[in-house]
């Protein structure tokens, strides 16, 4: 008989509240893996607004992850950050290291697709950051810097850092990080980036990634923004309301805000990427030993519940929580 293994499991049961499970799992199939969980990250933007229930009924179906369970507002398992060693399955993956996109849970069966071998020389705890780094590259694709552009990113978030990290590695490119929190001046000078606490004054951007999350980080983006220049909106706002000037120089200015959602690959990208490939990319970029500087809070899954009620609570120092997992 097939064995039976019991995982736990983090579980959103209502807006604001929260437990540990402990489930039976079913047997694992032909063809599926089975992961014991070593780190877990935690996405704090999105996993707040869906902690605190403000996923808009309109986007349920839209803002599913993967291998969630339940539905929103609650109860629901949420979360696509996970990264584990493979205990069984195929001889060629069994003992490897690989990310999912998976909820916090310690331990889980997929079909092997699901899951990507993290790359030689990536440690298992920065490789929580690739569903990050996954969202930062579909952003520089739907943004197209150029050289010598001048890229304002505003949201010194994980997210933003990312973007900001990947932009400056192009060759004359000009970045500025916006956020008014001051600790995010050594995080940003740690990558090598320029930070500021407000918007530039003159609005001289070619680009504009609005990443804060924040109504006034949108409407500072209109001010900033150059002539002719584009505005990529990365935050997502889930029931808050977004009022914006358009009524001053968005027009005369010939200003242009541009969505961008990790869900859909960009047109132009189709031909030649998959949303498979463009992870195994993302992983790839997190050889950057500097990316570290991004996980400064860490706590055990136990103390998920608590974590994620302070995380929710507002405006934080965190940018990537790791959770880690006892394992036997």
């Amino acid at each position: 008989m097939p064995a039976h293994h019991t995982a736990r499991q983090f579980w959103l049961k209502s807006p604001g509240q929260s437990e540990i499970r402990h489930v039976r799992l079913n047997p694992i199939n032909d063809g599926d893996v089975l992961v014991r969980t070593v780190f877990s990250g935690i996405s704090r933007g999105t996993e707040s607004l869906v902690f605190r229930g403000e996923v808009p009924p309109s986007m349920y179906e839209s803002m599913r992850a993967p291998f969630q369970d339940g539905e929103f507002p609650g109860p629901v398992k949420y979360g696509y950050s996970s990264v584990g060693v493979v205990e069984e399955g195929p001889s060629s993956l069994i003992g490897k290291a690989v990310f999912c996109l998976y909820p916090h849970q310690d331990l889980y069966h997929v079909q092997a697709e699901a899951v990507h071998c993290v790359p030689e020389g990536v440690p298992s705890r920065r490789a929580v950051l690739a569903a990050n780094m996954e969202t930062a590259v579909n952003i520089l694709w739907d943004a197209r810097p150029c050289v010598g552009d001048r890229v304002v990113v505003i949201g010194a978030g994980v997210v933003g850092l990312l973007v900001a990290t990947l932009c400056q590695d192009i060759p004359g490119c000009e970045v500025i990080v916006v956020d008014p929190l001051e600790t995010r001046k050594t995080i940003a000078a740690e990558l090598g980036l320029a930070w500021q606490c407000a918007v530039p004054t003159l609005p001289s951007a070619d680009l504009v990634v609005h990443s804060s999350g924040t109504t006034e980080g949108l409407r500072a983006s209109l001010t900033v923004a150059g002539p002719e220049a584009t505005i990529v909106d990365a935050s997502w706002y889930g029931t808050q309301d977004v009022p914006l000037p358009l009524g001053e120089r968005f027009h005369s200015a010939r200003l242009t805000i541009k969505s961008s959602q990790v869900g859909r690959l960009p047109p132009e990208r189709l031909n030649r990427w998959t949303r498979s490939s463009r992870l195994m990319l993302a992983l790839e970029l997190l050889h950057d030993k500097r990316l570290d500087v991004l996980i400064n809070q860490q706590s055990a899954f136990e103390e998920l519940p608590s974590v994620m009620t302070k995380l929710s609570l507002g405006p934080s120092e965190t940018l990537c929580h790791l959770v880690h997992y006892d394992v036997p």
